[in-house]
């Protein structure tokens, strides 16, 4: 079974260097996410804090330090290591589809993924405004992260907020949801081995 996937994602504008170990959380992972953005390496801790396995980060950029290329570009990339992980697997029995919850005080949400070549994702709101900036990135940016995940993964990915007040929180509940989720969904059952998310099984195209 493969644990660890490398993926590099380069532009004109950036180039992402993202290594998972998804055969466990290293002592040290903390210092393994490096960013621009604090507040986007605290998010991908509590990824692989929830999900259980270690990410490493390089992050280029070619001339400006932008924060959407840098959450879009990195989400993406991530988004392959996932997909790599589950297609280079499902022969093992990873389940491929998971969902969790992740709490921190008054903020609550559920996260809920799906490993089945259809790239979408989904934001449900149902705690009220949120601030245009958190931790001294904008907001949008910390859902275009997910968003690239999802684009990266080819996975259907669903978060829902259900409660939250402080922005802080609500972005570390979403992100702890996400973790779990992911937990769940990279998780090898024997009894699926040969089984992917959808029962329309593995999708292949020919193009002439």
């Amino acid at each position: 079974m493969k644990q660890t996937v490398k993926v590099t994602r380069t532009t004109t504008e950036s180039e992402m260097k993202i290594l998972c170990d998804f055969s466990e959380l290293s002592a040290d992972y903390r210092a393994k996410i490096n960013t621009p953005y604090p507040f986007l390496n605290h998010m991908i801790e509590h990824i692989a804090y929830r999900g259980g396995f270690t990410v490493e980060t390089d992050v280029k950029l070619n001339t400006f330090v932008l924060s959407h290329v840098v959450f879009e570009d990195l989400g993406i990339a991530f988004g392959k290591a996932l997909k790599s992980f589950v297609n280079e697997n499902y022969k093992d029995g990873v389940i491929g589809f998971g969902n969790g919850v992740g709490i921190i005080d008054e903020a609550y949400a559920e996260a809920a993924i799906s490993f089945e070549d259809r790239a979408y994702f989904d934001f449900e709101n149902s705690a009220g405004e949120i601030p245009e900036m958190t931790e001294g990135v904008p907001t949008e940016d910390l859902f275009v992260f997910l968003e690239g995940v999802a684009q990266g993964a080819q996975a259907t990915l669903h978060i829902n907020l259900r409660k939250g007040k402080n922005a802080h929180h609500i972005f570390e509940a979403i992100y702890r949801a996400f973790g779990v989720c992911l937990k769940q969904a990279l998780t090898c059952d024997k009894t699926r081995a040969g089984l992917t998310a959808g029962v329309a099984g593995k999708i292949d195209f020919v193009v002439e």
